[in-house]
């Protein structure tokens, strides 16, 4: 299933702009009610909402827009920043 956020017609062709939206892999290090401090790596550290998850204290989270979305393993989470690193360090 594929998102489309703009149609246009160009000389006779249909040209189709696709937006995709990332989530990114980050560890709970400190927690209080419905927010937490995450590390993303490097020591970037950020506060995001983790209501609507149930995650504790050296847990993973996905972040995306602010919130946490999902709770990671840690191999999945750590796999998953690995690849990050390699994409953005080409």
């Amino acid at each position: 299933m594929s998102f489309r956020s703009n149609e246009s017609l160009l000389a006779g062709t249909t040209r189709i702009l696709y937006k995709m939206c990332l989530a990114v892999p980050a560890k709970v290090i400190e927690k209080v009610g419905n927010m937490a401090k995450v590390d993303f790596g490097d020591n970037t550290l950020r506060e995001v909402d983790v209501s609507l998850v149930d995650v504790s204290i050296g847990q993973y989270v996905l972040v995306h827009a602010g919130y946490a979305i999902q709770v990671l393993n840690e191999d999945e989470a750590l796999k998953t920043i690995e690849l990050l690193s390699e994409m953005l360090s080409e």
